[in-house]
């Protein structure tokens, strides 16, 4: 064995694409526990390290960087196969859907699923799966028309929750400023709808000139404003303290009577009615995403440069994407308002609208079933450890664990789950540098 056998084994250890992707997964997952560790203590400026570090927990990130790293490996070798087995049996899937019976009995078949669904779930989940999942199904959906089809980065989305919820309060006279008469929730949804819808034209007509990070810090901008003015608007909106008294869904009509119940009895009511209006949400999306508009968007989002050179108006398309995605927020802010009965100004906040971006972007831009997805997946797995009372897992520290689960979507599948096959076509181009994955860049021009 000569004397530069040894070294020279070390160099080709460390040139190993294997090993610097094992010291990137270790090095990526120890930074992870040291973040969600414990708090420093004065004067003792290494306890977090001490506690993240050498401590048991340790050992759990150190086991998930071996598999991740086993995961990117695997992938790295086969993932040329894979993709090819993937594309051939979504062929099969897409040439068996362009008949009309198997696309209208798969959905059949996923409506009597979600009805049946909640009958075998306990209390709690029903619960998490009304407040939780199926409000941000109706959020995601409502954003992926302004992210996933017309390519607008919102980050203020859920100031129009909030118009929603404060609507609600309003026209059920739970308000210091009093209606002229009170409603009940369903005839508040148009007033709420309205409201919302007209805020989000008021917001877009001067800014959607705006593209990308410029059109992201003024809505960023125009969330944290409504929040502070819900917050300190004490004779208008109730200040920090919040409203109760939100009126129920109830019907009264035809000699039916029916009052939507409060507390633990109200989950399987609201799930019902949750789902009746995601269904025809959903419909509404598919029928607009189909038609002139929404190729009209899809244009804009490609290239609004070439989309204003083939006679569309970018602002008019762009201000109707960002007006229906704020009713549908507007909308579900009136669901979330009656159900709770109570609304709290620092429940709105705009890390609300980041997490909604997230189940977007996670879930697939431009695409129905992925905002499905990625709110039923995102919602379920944090509340799933939150329930289960996990012992790594700290509420508080969800955003980071969602940066992380970000980050690896973005090396391993950047168009989403369950991606629209427009999407996949823009990204792919984009990968091969052929134009840009959307028009959120403001490129080389002014923005």
């Amino acid at each position: 064995m000569s004397v530069h056998e040894g070294p020279s084994r070390l160099n080709r250890l460390r040139d190993s694409r294997d090993f610097r992707r094992l010291g990137a997964c270790v090095f990526g997952m120890l930074v992870l526990a040291l973040v969600t560790g414990p708090e420093g203590i004065q004067g003792n400026p290494t306890y977090g390290v001490i506690q993240s570090w050498l401590r048991p927990r340790v050992v759990g990130f150190l086991i998930a960087a071996v598999v991740l790293w086993a995961l990117m490996t695997f992938w790295g070798r086969l993932s040329g196969r894979i993709r090819a087995e993937v594309v051939e049996v979504a062929d099969v899937g897409r040439r068996l859907f362009e008949s009309r019976l198997p696309r209208f009995g798969t959905y059949l078949l996923l409506i009597v699923l979600a009805v049946l669904l909640p009958q075998i779930l306990s209390g709690t989940w029903q619960e998490i799966t009304v407040d939780q999942i199926g409000t941000y199904v109706l959020l995601a959906l409502g954003l992926n028309v302004v992210v996933g089809f017309a390519g607008l980065l919102d980050l203020g989305y859920i100031a129009f929750y909030l118009i929603g919820a404060y609507s609600t309060a309003y026209w059920s006279g739970a308000l210091p400023v009093q209606p002229p008469f009170d409603l009940n929730p369903f005839f508040i949804i148009p007033f709420a709808v309205l409201a919302a819808m007209l805020t989000g034209v008021i917001l877009g007509t001067p800014t959607l000139r705006l593209r990308g990070d410029y059109l992201a810090i003024v809505t960023l901008g125009f969330g944290e404003i409504i929040q502070i003015v819900a917050t300190n608007l004490q004779g208008v909106t109730g200040g920090a303290e919040g409203v109760i008294g939100i009126r129920h869904f109830s019907v009264n009509l035809f000699g039916v009577r029916y009052a939507w119940p409060v507390g633990a009895t109200a989950n399987l009511p609201y799930y019902y009615l949750l789902l009746g209006f995601v269904v025809v949400a959903l419909v509404i999306f598919h029928l607009l995403e189909h038609s002139r508009v929404g190729r009209a968007w899809t244009a804009i989002r490609e290239d609004e440069v070439a989309a204003a050179a083939c006679g569309i108006n970018p602002l008019k398309y762009k201000i109707m994407a960002f007006a229906i995605g704020a009713s549908t927020s507007g909308f579900a802010g009136v669901l979330f308002a009656s159900k709770i009965g109570f609304i709290d100004p620092t429940e709105f906040s705009v890390q609300m609208s980041i997490l909604v971006l997230i189940l977007v972007v996670f879930g697939g831009q431009g695409s129905l079933a992925g905002a499905l997805v990625g709110a039923a997946f995102i919602q379920w797995g944090q509340n799933f450890l939150r329930v289960l009372n996990v012992g790594w897992y700290n509420e508080q520290d969800l955003y980071v664990y969602l940066g992380g689960l970000l980050v690896v979507m973005m090396i391993f599948r950047p168009q989403g789950v369950l991606p629209s096959r427009r999407r996949s076509r823009e990204i792919g181009l984009a990968e091969h540098g052929i134009g840009t994955a959307d028009a959120m860049s403001a490129g080389e021009t002014a923005p």
